[in-house]
């Protein structure tokens, strides 16, 4: 095994270890409320820490990718992860909870650090399709860490039991990192002074907004499932799991879907299909959920590491830096969102209370409620990523230019 195939493998174990984290998160979020009696909201500002973690570190850790490089990225990753699972685990209540798991989001964004910039590096003529495969183990690690966490639930296992799963594969990519060489910097820009002039680019700029509505797009039905799902008359994790696998095949071959529309055809499609798959699931009950869960996987399946790779090709000038705020800006908008989502799912809890619905119908509708608030953020995408299509040959142009100079 060369060099490159062993540092993205080590990439995509500690991607496992962060989808893990998003995965059995979800899948015991009715423990948490029901242990420490939180409401709603409070699970939202919990989550939201995992979401604020994130983008903290693919900022600062992003600005320091030069001086640092990625193995002492990946470090740090290493160490937050397994200092925030091990102070889950013994959490007390709101406040230690708020702690951890900006600790574990934290780590997250440091992987997204490290990663991105990495494999971009390394696989250059291939920057966006290597992405997508690299990616393929965030929705990987969320199938793995939904049928634990479905399994573990069933076995009568709590939620401590289920955080300290996550432990072992922490302690498998922290000793590939420790044992690993990896190269120096020699396909990306590295000259941070550069990367900062070229944030300032207007199409820059545009993709970070739409970073904001692609990630919370994706992210706000995964981490709210449980909660919005819960009485569809579908398992949660199974919807979870089945959608996150479709993801995961999707990116796997994404090579030639990517040859074949452009990154920003591929956005577009996505869009609308996102749409499409979040009305479907607003509406869905019993079995049909699934068949929504499927259209809504084909719609997000690409947003996030086709967000990345355009940045690294089109906007080559911003080097680790771009890649990383882009990331950043994306769970930064889950952050911000998830409070609200989850401020959602009670107003509309007591609307259908006070409509007279009937006890067993309340969550049910609370949750379709709120999933047709969610349609709006692809709907929007829609828009701004047709905009774009139109304007693709002209920032193409600006692309090559950027490269040679």
């Amino acid at each position: 095994m060369d060099n490159r195939s062993k540092l993205f493998n080590t990439s995509c174990v500690a991607l496992i270890v962060t989808a893990m984290t998003f995965a059995i998160r979800a899948g015991i979020l009715g423990e948490l409320s029901s242990s420490f009696t939180f409401t709603d909201t409070q699970l939202g500002w919990i989550n939201s820490m995992a979401f604020l973690g994130f983008p903290v570190a693919m900022m600062v850790l992003g600005l320091l990718y030069n001086v640092l490089g990625a193995k002492k990225i990946l470090i740090l990753a290493f160490i937050g992860h397994l200092a925030g699972l091990v102070l889950t685990i013994y959490a007390t209540g709101f406040w230690s909870l708020l702690i951890s798991t900006f600790l574990i989001g934290f780590a997250n964004g440091a992987v997204e650090a490290a990663c991105n910039p990495l494999i971009t590096d390394m696989y250059h003529t291939n920057k966006t399709a290597m992405l997508n495969r690299f990616h393929v183990w965030f929705p990987g690690g969320i199938v793995i860490g939904a049928l634990v966490s479905e399994f573990m639930t069933s076995m009568g296992l709590g939620w401590q039991l289920q955080i300290a799963v996550m432990i072992v594969p922490t302690i498998i990519y922290g000793y590939m990192v420790f044992t690993s060489d990896f190269p120096e910097s020699e396909n990306i820009e590295t000259s941070t002074s550069t990367n900062i002039t070229a944030l300032l680019s207007p199409l820059y700029l545009f993709m970070i907004v739409c970073m904001t509505l692609t990630a919370i797009s994706e992210f706000g039905p995964q981490q709210w499932v449980g909660r919005i799902l819960g009485e569809s008359g579908a398992s949660p994790m199974i919807i979870l799991a089945l959608g996150t696998g479709l993801m995961a095949v999707g990116r796997y071959f994404a090579g030639p879907v990517v040859h074949a529309l452009n990154p920003v055809g591929v956005l577009l499609f996505s869009a609308i299909t996102a749409a499409v798959g979040i009305f479907l699931l607003s509406i869905a009950t019993g079995g049909m959920v699934y068949l929504a869960t499927i259209v809504f996987a084909c719609g997000v399946m690409y947003f996030w590491p086709t967000m990345i790779g355009f940045i690294g090709e089109y906007q080559p000038k911003t080097g680790a830096l771009g890649m990383s705020l882009m990331g950043g800006a994306g769970m930064f908008s889950v952050s911000i969102w998830n409070p609200v989502i989850g401020g959602w799912i009670d107003t509309n809890k007591q609307a259908a209370v006070a409509s007279g619905l009937a006890p067993e119908n309340i969550e049910l509708a609370a949750g379709q409620a709120t999933l047709q608030n969610m349609v709006l953020f692809p709907l929007v995408l829609v828009v701004l990523f047709g905009g774009l299509y139109f304007m693709r040959k002209q920032f193409a142009t600006n692309a090559s230019t950027q490269t040679q100079s």
